[in-house]
């Protein structure tokens, strides 16, 4: 349902590090007006948390799915969170 705040956490597998995966996904997210952040994992994989609209984190998924021009994903895993209003903005850690 449009209007509806959700919260999601995707963790993101495949060459994602290295090649600006967090920055690229910081900029759509923001441009999404999404909240959140994104971080690298040890077993080189992503960690993203995000929260808005359903349909701008359903645009920030499908992005996900793609990477950035260098990224190769072979999974995204999609957790569904309760919403909690933090951070107030997207960053990457």
């Amino acid at each position: 349902m449009k209007g509806e705040t959700r919260r999601i956490r995707l963790i993101i597998r495949g060459r994602v590090q290295g090649v600006w995966y967090r920055g690229s996904a910081q900029e759509i997210a923001r441009e999404l007006g999404l909240t959140g952040w994104v971080r690298n994992l040890s077993d080189g994989s992503v960690e993203l948390i995000a929260e808005g609209e359903s349909s701008a984190l359903e645009a920030l998924k499908a992005w996900c799915l793609e990477g950035p021009p260098l990224a190769r994903v072979y999974d995204v895993l999609e957790e569904r969170l309760k919403p909690c209003g933090e951070p107030a903005t997207f960053e990457v850690r």
